[in-house]
């Protein structure tokens, strides 16, 4: 079966050859979580994909005529070659000169995606910071492979590149014990309307790369009910959008995954979100032509 092309995008705009932008769909989910259903995430998003404008209204532009193309999905169960697969297919793209777009699935398929941005940057001698936006910190500690798991998914991220939290609202005490103080904004702080100084040190943890990694249970359940452990407190959309923006001004978006959409039969609206927020990174990265 061919593969769906994210917005439905037509030749030459969604040849592999001409895109800038690739999606690598990984509908990965873990033996055992309490809701299931994130591996019908990565689908889900891409249909409605297909009935979104990709013209944006707020920058009067057309980026995806910077060419999106949606590559073969990975389809992989078991944890460690999934892990391997997306880094080997991120590195390929990244030596390519194209942006990745991951789409799993649950938070660790992005571990993969990590170990390939590290290493690649690290090749160029040029810094990288990982910015997590999340409702979860994700730095549980486990043993060998007891640790690929969406709970300990920022631990890898720690491990090769310096690592921003934001949004986070729930963790574990052990969590609270090894989290890194300074580089963590709760959801809290940044939605206190009367400091913004978090902005200034959040945008001064940055290096000259960054790559993002969104978990969608970092919007609020009243907008994004559709994730597996949603958490009352939640960001809005354009709160999430002007933190992303400022990120954009300050550093060169290198890569994205986005992950957690967990569709619930009778209520679309979450699909739209996750892929208007595709759209919505990809416009940044490409409005303004390329860093």
């Amino acid at each position: 079966m061919k593969q769906k092309q994210f917005g439905a995008i037509p030749e030459p705009f969604s040849s592999v050859e001409s895109a800038k932008a690739v999606i690598i769909p990984v509908p990965f989910e873990g033996s055992n979580p309490l809701f299931k259903g994130s591996d019908k995430g990565p689908e889900a998003i891409l249909e409605a994909s297909t009935s979104i404008d990709l013209y944006d209204i707020h920058t009067d532009s057309e980026a995806w005529k910077a060419g999106i193309h949606t590559s073969e999905t990975i389809r992989e169960r078991n944890v460690e070659k999934m892990i391997k697969e997306v880094q080997t297919r991120v590195t390929q793209l990244l030596k390519k000169k194209k942006f990745p777009v991951i789409l799993g699935g649950e938070h660790t398929v992005a571990i993969g995606a990590f170990r390939a941005f590290a290493d690649f940057y690290r090749d160029k001698d040029e810094d990288l910071t990982i910015v997590q936006f999340d409702a979860h910190a994700g730095i549980k500690s486990a043993r060998g492979t007891g640790n690929l798991n969406h709970h300990c998914v920022m631990s890898h991220a720690i491990l090769v590149a310096p690592v921003v939290q934001v949004g986070i609202r729930s963790m574990s005490a052990q969590e609270r014990e090894i989290m890194e103080p300074g580089r963590i904004f709760y959801s809290d702080n940044i939605q206190d309307t009367g400091n913004r100084t978090w902005m200034y040190d959040l945008l001064n943890k940055l290096s000259k790369n960054v790559f993002i990694t969104i978990d969608l249970d970092v919007l609020d359940p009243s907008l994004m009910p559709a994730v597996a452990t949603p958490e009352p407190g939640g960001m809005e959309w354009q709160m999430l959008m002007g933190i992303l923006e400022k990120i954009n001004e300050k550093s060169a978006l290198t890569g994205v995954c986005i992950s957690g959409l967990t569709p619930i039969k009778y209520n679309k609206a979450p699909n739209f979100i996750a892929a208007r927020l595709v759209s919505s990174l990809i416009t940044l990265r490409f409005n303004s032509g390329l860093k």
